[in-house]
Formats: structure tokens, sequence, C-alpha cells
């Protein structure tokens, strides 16, 4: 992790580009599992409460800061949680450590919308600027542009997430950086590393 301070007057609306190149549109009809059940759960009460449960069930850790999943589609995904004395630091502020939670639940469940069922993934690195200081509830926003081709060969994704405040100012910024593999390619390590639930 680097540490740093800068300016907050950006927002996560600011158009971020991860991989060089041409934007081109996002298909989702190749995505895997967990895209498919939130799109069911979007026709039933509660679906998006019931889809984040899921989501805790499966990995525990992201149940510590209390997340609610509000938007999930290919190259995007939005996530806020409450200012909870349990995510607090000693200076009463959002925990550094909670916003990195934060940040890995929106990449996490972003590329597991965007990466193809035929693939996994797992995260290798993370690289986080905390840039001031949150007293309020906090939203993560996760969002590529932009695609690369989905082949056989292994691949590096980088996923930019902004983690906000309630006035929509970025006080954390990540950059998570996930390895992908083809279903064929796949190497025993990386098998059930991610949420990938087919």
């Amino acid at each position: 992790m680097t540490a740093g301070t800068a300016d907050t007057t950006g927002t996560a609306e600011a158009q971020r580009t991860s991989m060089p190149g041409a934007p081109r549109s996002l298909d989702t009809t190749a995505s895997g599992a967990i895209f498919t059940i939130w799109q069911k759960l979007q026709k039933v009460p509660f679906g998006n409460w019931l889809f984040t449960r899921a989501v805790c069930f499966k990995a525990p850790y992201f149940r510590t800061v209390h997340p609610q999943i509000h938007e999930l589609r290919p190259g995007y995904c939005r996530v806020s949680a409450p200012n909870r004395r349990g995510v607090r630091n000693h200076l009463g502020t959002y925990h550094a450590i909670a916003s990195c939670n934060m940040a890995e639940i929106a990449a996490g469940m972003m590329t597991e919308a965007t990466v193809p069922a035929t693939h996994r993934w797992i995260p290798v690195g993370m690289t986080v600027e905390y840039k001031a200081k949150a007293t309020t509830g906090v939203t993560s926003i996760a969002r590529l542009d932009a695609l690369p081709e989905f082949g056989d060969d292994p691949m590096e994704l980088l996923v930019p997430v902004d983690v906000l405040d309630a006035d929509g100012q970025v006080f954390v910024s990540a950059e998570i950086t996930m390895r992908g593999l083809s279903e064929e390619g796949c190497l025993v390590s990386c098998a059930g590393s991610s949420l990938h639930w087919s």
C-alpha cells in the first residue's frame, strides 16, 4: 500500500480508463453465475438485500462493514455502508482497512459481473491512497470504461475503485489487480478463490 495526501475535490463520477485503447460496449451475455443471480433477484422484493446477504455468507469478512450492494453490471458496481462504531479508528473516523474492505467488495463483485463464465479470477495486489478522513457513511464505486478481450492466456485486469463520503468526496482511492484465467488453464491455486458459484 502507498499512503499520501491529495485534493479531495474529485468525485467518483469522473471518467477513469483502466485499459489502453478505445472503449467498447460491455457484453453481459457471457457473464457468470453471480451476475445471473443478481439479475434474477432484481425482480423480487428486497432483491439487493438478499443478494448482499448471500455474498456476505460466501465471504464472511465482508459482513464487518455491513455493506449493501446497490448497482451491479459488467464494468460497474456501487456499494454503500454505514459509519458504525465498529469500523471507526481511534480518531473516530472511518478506518482505513474498512475502506479497503469496501473497495474489495466493489472490485470483486464488478469483476464477477464482468469476467465471462469461461474464466476465474483472483486478486493479486492492491494499491491504496488515503486522501482524507471520513465521518459519514461511505460508498465504494468500481468502474471500468473498457474491457480487454478474454482469451486462454492468463491476464491481469486493473480495477480502479473510489470510496466516497456522504458528500460525494473521494477519501480513498484504490487500484486492485485481478488475475484472470480461463477454466481450462486455471491454476490449482486459483480454484475456489473467487466467489464463482456455478
